[in-house]
């Protein structure tokens, strides 16, 4: 969906205008599109490309040092007119020819095409170059007929290297022509593209579905199935690839991975950790490769991988220095080949052994309340995910199930290891915080360590242990986090649970009781943050937002606390919650 316009019939013309004002020492508005803010140098070929709008950075963005000296721009998704691009070509030419290039589509064919020839009568030498890398478009043997898609850029900055180094019309063409036989490109799509002002996409794919070979404007690919894991995905794109790869190629390669709108940055990192290997795999030397958005399409949810066999001419042309709006190129380097030193990483709590009986058994018995707790913890991910999401991020479920996964690998390692219950909770608590992350991941693990920290080591896990741990983490997890009760976080059903325990234990009262006292106590207090405006955390800056809804910190500490009981054998499901 496209939800910035004025009217939609000035979408294109309106964010042209706004890109030169973005640029104003870079570009220049002229009649049809765009144009180097300085005009091209005397006796320079001029570099000329187009196409619709809706592709940004193609094709106005890619205008500056290095790759074009003029843009053509059309509306959206439409080949500019005859007209357009004509107005264009004048006011790039500098007296050495203009190199006219754009994607093969038929409307951009007829439209460059009829002004190529015009401007040709008018005594103007023009070279027209048709971008074809589309492997999807068409097979091998008509390679000809294939789409431009984000090879584009590859071949856009081979001829305005050529032409910035001083090669004459012939020559840049040449190299162009090279550079777009050598290229090759295949997508995926997961999801259309909106066009400004309509209310839905130019096409659609079923949920969870994949689209492949899909154009940048939605034209048929040549097949769909399940949206697939990264490390599937890549590994289709790099084979499609690859299979049309040149018969004279040497390793060398230009490589894009580009997104097509909706799928951003980091995602397409996901995807190049494993592109990147299984191009090395295949014997492909990356040379100055590039992840991100290159040729987009609006907001359409896909993907791109392009590949560009280099030989000894095309390489230094690729790696030649460009400045645009939108693309800086020449400072890519190579990794070092010498390594450097080893960084230091921050070491795992120390193992100690369990040389009891009594001693191994608490190590189970932590372990084993650890494995409730992931349980428990999955169960309810999305109830807390729901409640973190009405004032907070939304993210409260998954951290504590990504915490409390990791929390219980490493204390199922350090049971294996034959460690006792407080080194046990030591590395589980390490754990939960390095890969929770977030407010709760540094609370949790601070509090787990206050837990470890008030076990006795190697011997039987009391109910007097276990109440004086629990008070050592509610004490650290206040002291680190600030909170008190009343704020609206886990200290209010944290605190609660503490005193209810030690009231308990005072009272002569049983273990199991104490226990069943604790977890009723947190269930109460988490109960009453409905009526609590959050006065810490992200959730203070919509505080008010917040009231009616419990707070998901407390929501899951008393779940814990059930599940720690259940663990040493205490049930609580018979707890009444009172009324509020």
């Amino acid at each position: 969906m496209t939800y910035v316009h004025n009217r939609p019939e000035d979408f294109a013309r309106e964010a042209l205008s706004g890109l030169v004002k973005a640029h104003p020492g870079t570009l220049r508005r002229v009649p049809g599109g765009v144009a180097r803010a300085e005009g091209t140098r005397p006796g320079k070929v001029a570099v000329v490309v187009g196409g619709g709008s809706g592709h940004y950075p193609a094709f106005a963005g890619l205008v500056g040092e290095g790759v074009a000296d003029a843009a053509v721009c059309g509306e959206v998704f439409a080949s500019p007119s005859t007209r357009q691009v004509l107005d264009v070509c004048r006011a790039a030419d500098a007296g050495a020819g203009i190199w006219l290039s754009f994607g093969n589509y038929a409307g951009d064919v007829l439209n460059f095409g009829a002004a190529a020839s015009r401007l040709r009568a008018q005594g103007v030498d023009v070279a027209v170059r048709l971008v074809t890398d589309d492997v999807a478009s068409a097979p091998a043997d008509r390679a000809a007929e294939r789409r431009g898609v984000a090879g584009d850029l590859v071949v856009f900055k081979v001829a305005g290297a050529a032409a910035e180094s001083g090669a004459d019309l012939a020559e840049v063409d040449r190299l162009a022509g090279l550079a777009n036989e050598r290229t090759r490109s295949f997508g995926v799509a997961f999801d259309g593209c909106t066009l400004p002002g309509a209310d839905s996409p130019l096409f659609s794919l079923p949920e969870g579905t994949a689209g492949w070979g899909l154009g940048i404007h939605g034209e048929p690919g040549i097949g769909e199935e399940q949206v697939p894991p990264a490390a599937d995905l890549a590994a289709e794109l790099v084979g499609r690839v690859l299979a049309d790869r040149p018969g004279d190629a040497d390793g060398r390669a230009a490589v894009l991975l580009n997104g097509l709108g909706t799928v951003k940055y980091e995602e397409l990192f996901v995807l190049w950790d494993r592109v990147h290997d299984l191009l090395l795999e295949q014997g492909v030397t990356l040379v100055a490769p590039l992840v991100g958005e290159y040729v987009t399409s609006l907001d359409m949810a896909g993907c791109s991988l392009t590949v560009a066999w280099l030989d000894d001419e095309l390489e230094p042309l690729w790696l030649a220095p460009a400045t645009t709006p939108a693309f800086r190129h020449g400072g890519w380097r190579a990794a070092p080949s010498s390594s450097a030193p080893e960084a230091a990483t921050e070491p795992e709590p120390p193992l100690v052994l369990a040389t009891t009986a009594e001693g191994a058994a608490a190590a189970r018995t932590v372990v084993r309340a650890l494995h409730r707790a992931q349980e428990v913890l999955h169960a309810a991910e999305d109830e807390l995910g729901r409640l973190d999401a009405v004032a907070g991020d939304g993210d409260h479920g998954r951290g504590m199930a990504r915490g409390v996964d990791a929390a219980v690998g490493a204390a199922d390692e350090a049971l294996a290891a034959g460690a006792d219950a407080p080194s046990v909770l030591r590395r589980a608590a390490d754990r939960w915080a390095d890969r929770a992350g977030g407010t709760s991941g540094a609370l949790w693990g601070v509090g787990l360590l206050a837990l470890a920290d008030g076990l006795a080591a190697d011997v039987a896990l009391t109910g007097t242990h276990v109440a004086d741990g629990v008070r050592a983490a509610r004490d650290e997890v206040c002291a680190v986090g600030g909170a008190r009760v009343g704020d609206k976080t886990l200290v209010d059903a944290l605190d609660p649970a503490v005193e209810a325990l030690a009231a308990a234990h005072a009272d002569g009262a049983t273990a199991a009781d104490a226990w069943r006292a604790a977890v009723r106590a947190a269930r109460e207090g988490a109960a009453r943050t409905q009526d609590i405006t959050a006065r810490r955390g992200r959730s203070r800056v919509l505080g008010d937002k917040s009231l009616g809804v419990a707070d998901p910190g407390a929501t899951s500490l008393a779940l814990l606390l059930a599940e720690v009981g259940a663990a040493l054998g205490v049930s609580t499901d018979d707890v009444e919650v009172a009324a509020r």
